[in-house]
């Protein structure tokens, strides 16, 4: 087996995909299932998380709550909704950020292992990972007891800091490969754990946030990377 020449680390939501696919998928999962009093249940706890963000809940705490939502649903039916949220929302050219989905594509060419790390979770993230032939996905995972999802999760959600381990992980893994010549790339201040591990961070549409960042790139949404000054 060949190895990975380098490793690129990417989050989703906002980087890779334009949308926040949980809130979405979450509409699409209920209303698709349960009708109106799904579309009701999914409003209700959007609205639930949005107030926990105005309130300065932290994001770990949040996306538990999320993941509570999702208690007494069947893991195969959610796994199986993902695979049709995937199929619709990515027929779209809207779905994928071009410039990133490309410079991903351009890593793999290159001979590197792709890697992305979410806070978002498997019936989600599987098909995309799947069709951009990442190598490794890094996510919140939800706990599964006699194929029934409890709403709680095994281990941590993986924001922040967890992302910052999940690249360790991944380093010590490929012990021939340099911290320095591996790429991520992130949208959000909670991607500045992950982004600062390698060599080249990248960020996709926050010019002030590249800014945080020496040596980093600026990557607008469609056409291109520069430099975080620029």
């Amino acid at each position: 087996m060949t190895l990975p020449t380098h490793l690129v680390f990417s989050d989703v939501d906002e980087t890779l995909i334009r949308c926040k696919s949980m809130f979405d998928f979450l509409d699409f999962h209920y209303g698709r299932t349960y009708g109106r009093h799904g579309t009701e249940r999914a409003r209700e706890v959007r609205e639930t998380l949005t107030a926990l963000s105005a309130g300065g809940t932290p994001r770990e705490h949040a996306n538990r709550v999320y993941y509570r939502a999702w208690s007494g649903e069947s893991a195969h039916l959610v796994a199986a909704s993902g695979a049709e949220w995937f199929k619709r929302r990515s027929a779209a050219d809207s779905f994928y950020v071009p410039a990133t989905r490309d410079a991903l594509l351009r890593h793999r060419a290159d001979g590197a292992a792709v890697v992305l790390v979410s806070g978002s979770f498997p019936a989600i993230l599987d098909p995309i990972a799947a069709d951009i032939g990442a190598a490794h996905l890094v996510c919140s995972l939800p706990e599964v007891r006699d194929g029934v999802l409890t709403g709680e999760l095994v281990g941590e959600p993986v924001i922040g800091e967890e992302k910052r381990a999940a690249v360790r992980r991944l380093l010590s893994a490929h012990p021939h490969i340099d911290a320095a010549d591996c790429h991520a790339y992130g949208d959000h201040v909670s991607d500045l754990p992950m982004l600062t591990e390698v060599g080249h961070p990248v960020v996709v549409g926050d010019r002030e946030l590249a800014g945080r960042l020496p040596g980093g790139l600026f990557l607008t949404s469609d056409d291109g990377t520069l430099p975080a000054g620029a």
